[in-house]
């Protein structure tokens, strides 16, 4: 055979795993249809979140839910022609998001979210890209004091139960740390244990340069052109067909093109969002804020500002709106300085979403050699390394650092 194992997908999740494989004395083929983190780790915030201890969950809240259905807000956006497709799986959502589901799911995130800075920390070093990463962590910042002085008391027993190092900041001390932020919100929280990246997609693309250096092989192909055949798994590239003897899906939103043909049920939806760049018209931020109450986030990156917006719900394939984006604007302008915009268009991108806020990491059951790692909702970037060593822990036989029952496949059989 030509390779130990092929990895499908070229993302953080994807490269991450391939590294983790080679490190581990596997021969791995990288195959994607683009270069790697071109896709879904291009686009976001640019946040190795260690403090996002609990996932996001459906709301429950009556006035957030009437706000929803109008889709008049700036977080949410939905196309009605979606919703038929995407029915089942939101109510599969809405159910695991009780309180005492949700709170299951934080702590079979836990593990991973704990152990994440630590894996990037690992690759960062290796692959020299220190000047891409700053441990300034990030601040979370409240328009009304009431939704203020509810979260800042969450957050108070969070960061004590989870070890994690959190200052709330009145409205004088947040215009003080970061004098590009109008007098617009009346506190703030800044979680410390986070880093942020400049660039997210030139992190991946340092990752994969770390596995080339190690002599892996990246590959430009078609992930759906994967065949079982004998004892083998070969892909078809464009410097021909390739085997191995296991192959990984880690394509992110794009998954279910390979696990659906091959007859697995798995509810995989995306999540998608956009973002855009602008000139800053004043003191750029230090790390990224999140404006809570309107759901956008705005980073610094490399001088320059990025806004990503909240979710929109839409076929996969469903032309970009920017909806969210234009409503997003009117509240970041004057918040943020935000001058004119940089990208001759909005960037589109896809979050792969399970409905119980779990990945799907470990062996897939009916195939010999078929191995799955997708879904991580809205933290791929946060848990794209700490993936790729449980991953390879499991298929090499050591002992994986945590229980891998939470995120097996086949939980949705």
């Amino acid at each position: 055979m030509d390779f130990d194992v092929i990895v499908l997908g070229a993302g953080i999740v994807g490269v991450s795993s391939a590294l983790h494989l080679q490190d581990r004395g596997r021969r791995v083929a990288l195959v994607d249809r683009r270069g790697p983190g071109e896709e879904t780790s291009f686009g976001n915030a640019g946040l190795i979140e260690r403090s996002s201890i609990v996932p996001y969950g459906f709301p429950r809240r009556l006035g957030t839910l009437l706000r929803y259905a109008r889709n008049q807000s700036t977080d949410l956006y939905w196309d009605y022609k979606a919703i038929p497709s995407y029915a089942s799986w939101l109510a599969r959502f809405w159910w695991h998001s009780s309180p005492q589901r949700l709170a299951a799911a934080a702590r079979d995130m836990l593990p991973l979210i704990r152990q994440s800075v630590t894996e990037h920390d690992a690759l960062i070093a290796r692959a020299g890209l220190g000047a891409l990463v700053h441990d300034g962590g990030w601040i979370e910042a409240f328009r009304t004091q009431t939704e203020f002085d509810t979260e800042a008391a969450a957050a108070e027993v969070s960061a004590r139960e989870n070890g994690l190092r959190m200052t709330p900041l009145d409205s004088t001390t947040l215009r003080v740390r970061e004098p590009g932020i109008a007098e617009s919100f009346c506190g703030a929280l800044h979680w410390q244990d986070p880093k942020s990246v400049a660039t997210p997609g030139e992190l991946t693309k340092g990752y994969a340069r770390l596995f080339e250096a190690g002599g892996g092989t990246l590959f430009t192909g078609d992930a759906t052109t994967v065949r079982a055949e004998g004892d083998a798994w070969t892909v078809q590239t464009t410097a021909g067909r390739i085997s191995a003897k296991e192959v990984v899906v880690a394509l992110g939103p794009w998954s279910d093109t390979v696990f659906a043909p091959l007859g697995y049920r798995i509810p995989l939806r995306a999540k998608r969002g956009y973002h855009m760049h602008y000139q800053p018209e004043r003191q750029i931020l230090s790390v990224p804020v999140v404006d809570t109450e309107k759901g956008y986030v705005i980073a610094p990156m490399q001088g320059r500002l990025r806004l990503t917006t909240g979710v929109e719900i839409a076929k996969r394939g469903a032309p970009p709106t920017g909806i969210q984006l234009e409503r997003a604007e009117r509240f970041a302008k004057p918040v943020f300085g935000l001058g004119a915009r940089i990208d001759p268009a909005p960037w589109l991108g896809m979050r792969p979403c399970t409905p119980d806020m779990r990945p799907v990491i470990g062996r897939a059951t009916r195939h010999r050699g078929l191995w799955f790692a997708f879904g991580h909702n809205h933290h791929g970037l946060t848990l794209g390394p700490v993936t790729g060593r449980l991953l390879a822990e499991m298929m090499t036989g050591a002992t994986p650092f945590t229980d891998v029952r939470p995120y097996r496949p086949e939980r949705f059989e």
